[in-house]
């Protein structure tokens, strides 16, 4: 068995493992071709005003900071989010946020939400300390993946709910 892709560090989640060679690259094609439906949850600080959205902020390495990433409208290359309000928690200050990724960069779903000024929660890296208080993980869920199984064609369908 071999990962083939990887969740972001203290991400939980819906994870694929293929056990072949052949299955893995059929796989990983799909990944790269964006053919994959990627569904997360998340946590984030304050109370986001739209019920949904998208955000569409290229993204770059940030090499004098790594592993942190960037928006950089001049080296970046292309990343988008879609989000939508599952709830909101005025007493808590936070919000329950569906993420529909469409590509697939680096901390793309944290920088986003960050830059969106809702970091997060828990998250060490784009998080501010108020985000960061009095929570002992990442509030990030792989909830749902879809995909092409390589032989049978067929699409496969992995689902796992959050425990937050």
């Amino acid at each position: 068995a071999s990962v083939v892709h990887r969740l972001d560090l203290d991400t939980s989640g819906v994870m694929v493992f293929p056990l072949s060679k052949e299955v893995h690259a059929h796989i990983s094609r799909q990944f790269q071709e964006r053919k994959v439906y990627k569904n997360y949850t998340a946590i984030v600080f304050g109370l986001v005003e739209n019920d949904s959205g998208r955000i569409d902020l290229p993204i770059a390495c940030d090499w004098q900071n790594r592993p942190l990433q960037k928006i950089c409208h001049e080296k970046g290359r292309e990343a988008i989010t879609n989000f939508e309000v599952i709830e909101r928690f005025a007493k808590d200050n936070c919000t329950r946020v569906t993420l529909k990724p469409e590509t697939g960069r680096s901390h793309q779903l944290r920088i986003h939400l960050s830059e969106m000024g809702h970091p997060i929660i828990g998250c060490d890296l784009y998080a501010h300390e108020q985000a960061l208080a009095g929570v002992e993980r990442l509030m990030l869920h792989a909830t749902e993946l879809s995909f092409e199984h390589p032989i049978t064609r067929k699409v496969i369908s992995g689902r796992c709910s959050p425990e937050f």
